[in-house]
């Protein structure tokens, strides 16, 4: 039996929506909507905590605005970034890849909104689409790619060239000037002493290129917080672009 026109409306309507996020967009418009069909709009809360490292993952989500932090950890207290995911890809590519419990520790970090998918109904949309598999297999690289730079990076550059693409990398997700952040957060996620990022924020500030107060950073020059930055973020940006864009 045929949907009736009104419901048929809804989930083009629905599609349409969660098009927003790239991955998404890049599937064939009856395929969006079958996915767009068995999940639902959720927000996403600032430091909701999306998976717990171990856990079992039961739901991937999509994001059509915000973005979520992966994190690492050593013990109670050490923690280190080494992912973020905004309307660019998706998070819970545990499930995509066979497995049913999270590596990581995934936080919201900037608010928005997802499409979450429950992950048997995910699993079940993946057998039946091969666009949907090679698009995330084709993800599920530039995820590797970006790791493999991550080490890199930490090894190779200053805090105030790492801080600068992180901002960026947030920036790009925000889809806003202005976001919440907070030194100590900045810290654990990079992987250095707090007093490492307060120099390195200082930095920035009095090079006019954000500024900062409150637990609230603004990029006020976006071109010169990109030559601030490591050449780290170029890399990733033209391995997504190559490989997704």
């Amino acid at each position: 039996m045929s949907p009736s026109p009104r419901v048929a409306a809804a989930s083009r309507s629905a599609a349409n929506s969660f098009s927003r996020n790239r991955l998404l967009a890049a599937l064939p418009r009856a395929e969006r909507a079958r996915l767009a069909a068995a999940g639902k709009p959720v927000e996403l809360v600032f430091a909701e905590v999306l998976y717990e490292r171990g856990a079992r993952v039961r739901h991937v989500y999509f994001p059509t605005d915000g973005f979520i932090s992966d994190i690492t950890a050593i013990g109670d207290h050490a923690t280190l970034e080494v992912g973020l995911t905004g309307r660019e890809g998706m998070c819970g590519m545990a499930v995509a890849l066979g497995a049913d419990a999270s590596a990581l520790r995934s936080l919201v970090q900037g608010a928005g909104t997802a499409l979450r998918i429950g992950a048997v109904a995910f699993r079940r949309e993946m057998e039946r689409s091969p666009a949907l598999r090679r698009t995330l297999g084709r993800y599920a690289f530039v995820q590797m790619a970006q790791l493999a730079q991550n080490a890199l990076c930490i090894s190779a550059h200053r805090v105030e060239q790492r801080l600068a693409r992180w901002l960026l990398m947030s920036h790009d997700r925000a889809q806003t000037d202005t976001f919440h952040v907070t030194h100590a957060f900045l810290a654990n996620m990079l992987g250095v002493r707090r007093v490492g990022v307060t120099q390195a924020a200082g930095s920035l500030q009095r090079k006019q290129l954000i500024r900062y107060a409150r637990g609230r950073v603004e990029v006020v020059n976006r071109r010169g917080l990109e030559a601030a930055a490591c050449h780290c973020y170029r890399i990733d940006r033209e391995t997504w672009q190559r490989l997704l864009g």
